[in-house]
């Protein structure tokens, strides 16, 4: 009953319970995992590339569904990504780390904004989708640059 009920919270039904996992699509299993440790009831819940290997319609459905499923069960989360646009839609703070040090933390808004470290603002410079018009391409390639 309690699987059940957890499935239906990330939008599942009980039909995918008998399922292999090569049965189901990438979003399928990402919402299967979800429900399983939602059985748990955690206060906290770290998420390593949660969205890597789904294109991007699905990688937006998780999204939403992650935070749904964290406003619904106040639920904490540590997110590890390297997808900027993805921890930018969903992070509240963000750390930004560099060979192994955290370089720069604070909240998300801010960090993307105006980022104080010049790691961080290489990162946001490289990303494709944070692309900014009034710089020429191939600009601020992070790992040919030294930060120390």
């Amino acid at each position: 009953r309690l699987m059940t009920d957890m499935l239906a919270a990330v939008g599942l039904d009980e039909t995918v319970m008998p399922r292999y996992p090569h049965e189901l699509s990438g979003g399928q299993l990402r919402r299967v995992a979800l429900a399983r440790i939602l059985v748990l009831r955690p206060a906290l819940i770290i998420l390593d590339e949660p969205t890597a290997g789904l294109d991007m319609s699905v990688q937006a459905t998780v999204l939403e569904l992650l935070l749904q499923v964290s406003r619904e069960f106040n639920l904490t989360y540590v997110f590890i990504s390297h997808d900027l646009s993805v921890v930018e839609r969903l992070c509240d703070r963000v750390a930004i780390m560099y060979f192994g040090k955290i370089v720069e933390q604070g909240p998300a808004e801010s960090m993307f904004r105006a980022p104080a470290h010049d790691y961080t603002k290489a990162l946001l410079e490289a990303a494709p989708s944070l692309v900014r018009k009034d710089r020429p391409p191939g600009s601020g390639d992070p790992v040919s640059q030294d930060f120390s």
